[in-house]
């Protein structure tokens, strides 16, 4: 297909880009590649940020609150007018999905990177677009999408429907009021849930109800139209491992997808598109059940979190094709000229701590890199695309995720071992993130045997969140890094000024204390409680001599000749008894961590001369494990409670958190309202435990 340009078509040279992290950061590197001036928007939490430095300009909206910055509509297009901006590309979230913003545009006389206001609207109406789809012949799953909101009508549907069903805010997307609902006695709590999370996020709180299918594959496709009346489907994506209903792994092609089953639903995608006049980036989502049926789940009316799949499959960059769409030309290409070339992963890195129930992280990025060329990666087959860099803050106030990792293969099983390669290639220092969990993901057996559902987390629960127990191997080779990094700071050859346990005519030796992470709140355990601690003892005649390691722990007994060669980077070769293991590993503080192509692992160290062995009392306070605001009192103070009762509910990234009671008791005070910003640490409340 040639590419034209239409007579009307609104040519720009500036783009302002109406986001922040990696989106940004990605279209505006495409923007600039296409000779465009790139400007960026911020507040006052992202003043130093990496798509600020990146672009050609950049202009302040307003304070952290999001409502008060990236959401604010009048704000954003004044930065466009100020700098002259003809176009502004949305990226994902914020204000790509928001009518108003593009009516908005259409009056200031600048381009909106996106589909029609109108298109917007009939898909932004859940309801609303599943009467549409079903006009169209888009089959739809069996549900309620009427007006009627009433509570009791709700539940009288959800029992109609039977149970498992799924609650969902009518003008929602990305998780957020959503919930399953498993049984008739637990549907107003989680009704409740929904409308309070549904009215924070879209300031709707309009819900309908589909039957809940207990085994499907959650499969999208990528369409694209322009507006001269083409469309073509870009093929599927399969985003079925997600966890409380956001994705977590993405891959294309969707595996076992068969050729005809491909050409039905991308067929059925673009006839939902050219259904609402839709011109751009969209996605239209499916569930596939186990019998090759499929549904209409709902339609994305922006480019995707996980659209670099499709880049990768293709060949093609998604972004240039909506700006190219945006200045009024036509697709670049028919859909018999596109064709899937080997396969594809993306994992989303977030800052949060899966060993805590995946609550968000902050802080400052000491370092934030990936070793390509010390993993043995090519850089074509690997694509790591961010917001951040070494040196970032990463603050409460917006979605958690850092980046998104990238790999290709010739086929699955060649992309898969690339993304473990790359997983333990990059090395994110200063705040926690998921990866250790995305390598577990990535290598549970039944994901690399495709074995995937929506609920494949929840279904291997048990062995993707069991307390691993770790390998000896593992605990000397933490040991030995420790000993390493302990030996490097006393290389003063006076006695006095050494810490590394020099003994004159006698063996250098340290005895330290390792737990994980899942075992222990912290370093500081007893180290005489040997179901969570290993004590390490480490003797050496001399420097540069191997470490003689032993170690003593529950069901643990082992001794080593070890030794420690530092490679380049943070890379290491850990040799145990002549097993030479190549790791990326560090110690950060009072934590070490070693990475390979297999799994993540933390332990928590100490020396123990340095351990008080005394037993501390738990406290009888609750602390904030997040920065966050307070939403909901659940409570009165001095109310009487039992253990695992909520009392109060924090949010933070977007993400809803629920404090429950520690132990029956009473609540004595709150120390916050709802409303209030809360800081990590911070006491909520006081809570006085029965005797």
């Amino acid at each position: 297909m040639t590419r034209t340009t239409s007579p009307d078509a609104q040519r720009f040279d500036t783009l302002l880009v109406a986001n922040r992290g990696e989106i940004a950061c990605r279209v505006m590197r495409t923007a600039r590649r296409m000779g465009l001036r790139t400007v960026a928007v911020y507040s006052d939490a992202d003043a130093n940020a990496r798509h600020v430095r990146e672009a050609d300009e950049a202009v302040r909206l307003g304070p952290a609150a999001a409502r008060e910055s990236y959401l604010n509509v009048a704000a954003v297009v004044e930065a466009a007018r100020r700098t002259n901006a003809g176009a502004i590309h949305p990226g994902y979230g914020f204000l790509s999905e928001n009518g108003a913003f593009v009516e908005a545009l259409d009056a200031a006389g600048i381009t909106f990177v996106g589909p029609p206001a109108s298109a917007i609207a009939a898909m932004g109406d859940k309801s609303a677009a599943k009467a549409r789809m079903h006009d169209a012949g888009v089959p739809l799953v069996p549900g309620y999408h009427g007006e009627g909101q009433d509570d009791a009508l709700l539940r009288d549907e959800a029992d109609r429907i039977g149970y498992p069903v799924l609650l969902k805010a009518s003008a929602g997307g990305g998780g957020k009021g959503m919930r399953v609902v498993e049984s008739s006695d637990g549907f107003q709590a989680a009704l409740d849930g929904c409308r309070r999370e549904s009215r924070s996020a879209f300031g709707d709180d309009r819900m309908l109800i589909e039957k809940y299918l207990v085994q499907p594959r959650h499969v999208e496709v990528q369409v694209f139209c322009d507006a001269h009346g083409h469309g073509v489907y870009l093929f599927e994506r399969d985003c079925s491992v997600q966890r409380r209903h956001q994705k977590v792994l993405e891959e294309a092609p969707a595996p076992g997808m068969t050729e005809e089953l491909r050409r039905e639903m991308g067929e059925a995608a673009v006839r939902a598109a050219r259904e609402i006049g839709y011109v751009g980036a969209g996605t239209v989502e499916f569930l596939l059940d186990v019998d090759g049926s499929f549904y209409f789940m709902e339609m994305n009316t922006r480019l995707q979190v996980e659209h670099p799949v499709t880049e990768m499959i293709t060949g093609q960059d998604l972004v240039e094709w909506q700006l190219r769409v945006a200045m009024g030309e036509r697709l670049p290409l028919a859909q018999d000229e596109l064709t899937i070339s080997g396969h594809s992963f993306e994992a989303r890195l977030y800052a949060e701590d899966p060993e805590q129930d995946f609550l968000p992280a902050t802080g400052t990025l000491s370092r934030f890199a990936m070793d390509l060329a010390g993993a043995g990666l090519e850089a074509k087959r690997v694509r790591l695309d961010s917001g951040v860099e070494t040196g970032d803050v990463v603050s409460m106030h917006y979605d958690p995720m850092l980046a998104k990792l990238i790999v290709h293969g010739d086929d699955r099983a060649q992309a898969l071992a690339t993304l473990n390669r790359a997983l333990a290639a990059l090395d994110v220092r200063g705040v926690v993130t998921n990866r250790g969990f995305l390598q577990r993901l990535a290598t549970h057996p039944d994901f690399r045997d495709a074995k995937l559902d929506t609920r494949f987390i929840e279904r291997h629960e048990d062995t993707l969140f069991a307390e691993r127990r770790v390998a000896p191997e593992d605990y000397a080779a933490a040991a030995l890094i420790g000993l390493h990094q302990l030996a490097r700071e006393c290389e003063s050859d006076s006695p006095w000024d050494r810490h590394d346990g020099f003994r004159l005519n006698a063996p250098h030796t340290i005895r330290i204390a390792l737990c994980a992470p899942e075992l222990s709140q912290g370093p500081a355990q007893d180290a005489d409680d040997a179901e969570s601690v290993t004590v390490v003892e480490g003797k050496r005649e001399g420097q540069g001599s191997p470490w003689q390691l032993t170690l003593n722990g529950q069901d643990l007994s082992a001794t080593y000749a070890a030794t420690l060669e530092p490679l380049e980077g943070d890379a290491v070769a850990v040799t145990l008894d002549g097993h030479r293991r190549r790791l990326q590993a560090r110690r950060d503080d009072n934590v070490v961590v070693m990475v390979d192509p297999r799994r993540e692992t933390r332990l928590f160290w100490r020396r123990i001369d340095a351990i008080d062995h005394g037993h501390h009392e738990a406290e009888s306070t609750l602390t904030a494990p997040m920065h966050g605001t307070v939403v909901a009192l659940l409570v009165e103070a001095g109310a009487r409670v039992e253990k695992g009762m909520p009392l109060m509910v924090m949010e933070a990234m977007k993400m809803e958190h629920t404090m429950t009671a520690p132990a029956d008791g009473h609540v004595e005070s709150f120390h916050f309202a709802a409303g209030d910003t809360v800081g990590q640490g911070d006491v909520l409340l006081a809570f006085a435990a029965d005797e």
